[in-house]
């Protein structure tokens, strides 16, 4: 992790892979009394200088996450680590990262990553050469809910400066992973916050693009949450959303929340809903959202293959719920 000191101010560089070109830096705002930009003594980790709240760093991740708010979503961040482990998640092996999300090596959760390689594939070839062409040094981006890195691995391989921001940090699903991308390949090292999405460490507008990478699904409240992404967008940023599950019906996604709910309780013995989170997608949401905060949404629907495309078909003659979407959302700030 490389720091920039600059007039006191804590601020963290974000390496800049062009040639020549130097580093962005963040200014970092207190999630406690959401002041700043915070301070940094010298010789010392980001403190804020009006509450004293200090960005503690450990193997190069910042906690940008308050005791108290740590402590509301210990039984989740548990729970998700949990199943996360029991279906299979992550590996001791760098080369498992460093192919995602193009390819499970394990095998064991192959039709996952298969889904996100489709939508990936989709964002490299159809959403980002548009916003690139105005970026021609690389685009300073926020990846939501980033997990293990690989967005932000991915990213950093198109020339971008990606920081990236999780609740879970742990070494083998969560952020700590992240080192196998350093030690393995030659991407600039990118920064990585455990906070949370409603409660970003940054000061406003500092970034290009914000990106929920299969996480908005986890917010309590979007409007809330797509707010506090928009405050760290700079003029004309762009905010993606991308495979959150989608329902046309707000019933199938209750029904959905009920099986899931049944299935975890059944293997796992624990519902998983000590955090309320909002869980899917429907059209009232996305209208509700252009509403409260003046988004027009680019709504792009990538291929899965025909075995996907055939599911709502099957899910009708078997009197089954309607099944999960997953749709690209684009947005950008205007204002």
């Amino acid at each position: 992790m490389r720091e920039t000191l600059t007039s006191s101010i804590a601020t963290v560089s974000v390496p800049q892979p062009a040639a020549g070109v130097s580093g962005s830096v963040l200014q970092l705002q207190c999630p406690v009394c959401r002041q700043g930009p915070c301070r940094k003594p010298f010789a010392s980790e980001p403190m804020c200088s009006a509450c004293g709240f200090v960005f503690s760093e450990s193997n190069g991740i910042f906690n940008a996450l308050p005791s108290d708010r740590e402590s509301i979503f210990r039984q989740f961040v548990c729970e998700y680590e949990s199943v996360r482990a029991q279906e299979g998640r992550g590996s001791y092996r760098a080369d498992y990262y460093l192919a995602l999300p193009f390819e499970d090596i394990t095998g064991r959760n192959a039709w996952q990553w298969s889904i996100r390689a489709r939508t990936f594939r989709f964002l490299q070839k159809k959403v980002l050469p548009g916003i690139e062409i105005s970026h021609p040094k690389g685009c300073d981006i926020l990846d939501i809910g980033a997990g293990n890195g690989w967005l932000s691995y991915r990213l950093a391989q198109r020339r971008h400066r990606p920081v990236a921001v999780d609740l879970v940090d742990n070494d083998t699903d969560g952020l700590g992973a992240a080192h196998h991308y350093f030690d393995f390949d030659a991407v600039p090292p990118f920064t990585r916050f455990k906070a949370e999405m409603d409660c970003l460490p940054f000061m406003p507008e500092q970034f290009d693009i914000v990106i929920f990478n299969a996480s908005l699904h986890y917010s309590i409240d979007y409007t809330r949450t797509l707010r506090e992404s928009l405050r760290c967008l700079r003029r004309d940023g762009h905010l993606i959303i991308a495979d959150s599950p989608f329902y046309w019906r707000e019933e199938s996604g209750q029904k959905m929340l009920q099986e899931k709910r049944a299935t975890f309780e059944r293997q796992f013995g624990f519902r998983s809903d000590s955090v309320q989170s909002r869980e899917y997608i429907t059209p009232e949401m996305l209208k509700d959202l252009t509403d409260h905060l003046n988004l027009k949404w680019s709504t792009y629907k990538p291929w899965y293959g025909m075995g996907w495309a055939l599911r709502p078909a099957k899910a009708r003659l078997m009197l089954r719920r309607e099944p999960s979407k997953f749709y690209l959302l684009h947005a950008q700030r205007e204002n």
